[in-house]
């Protein structure tokens, strides 16, 4: 099932602590941003839409602690793990309840940067609100785009 623009927006505001979220379409799903740096999916696996946050092997611990699912599917009979988990139920209630989820997302996501610079790959650029994340500073409010209206 494909997941609902209002669900991206939804996960957008709740992660914009961060940073400014921007959603793309992504194989039914969206992808989640913040600088240009992905730290999270929206995907419908048929049991709902669901956010999944992106982690890493240093910082997984935080998630299975609190009890997160991992983002797991089957392929070729065989079930593949994901480093992406599900925050906690309560933290898609607010944006504060979010945010330390938020912020491990993003530290996963800067620490994927730079293992890709330490290789030689170009890094995404960095804006003064990831800054402002990396010190555990809460973003500015980031203003609603107007939706566009469709040409018939």
């Amino acid at each position: 099932m494909a997941v609902s623009k209002e669900f991206a927006d939804y996960c957008c505001d709740l992660l914009a602590g961060v940073g400014p979220c921007a959603a793309k379409r992504m194989f039914g799903g969206w992808g989640l941003s913040v600088d240009g740096m992905s730290i999270a999916w929206l995907i419908d696996l048929g049991q709902g839409e669901r956010l999944w946050l992106k982690t890493n092997d240093n910082l997984r611990s935080a998630f299975e602690a609190a009890g997160c699912e991992q983002f797991r599917y089957e392929s070729k009979g065989r079930m593949v793990t994901v480093n992406h988990f599900a925050p906690p139920e309560e933290a898609m209630e607010s944006a504060p309840l979010m945010l330390p989820w938020a912020r491990l997302a993003l530290q996963a996501a800067l620490q994927a940067q730079a293992e890709k610079a330490a290789k030689g790959v170009k890094p995404a650029r960095i804006t003064k609100a990831t800054k402002q994340a990396k010190a555990g500073k809460p973003a500015k409010p980031v203003k609603k785009a107007t939706p566009r209206k469709s040409v018939k």
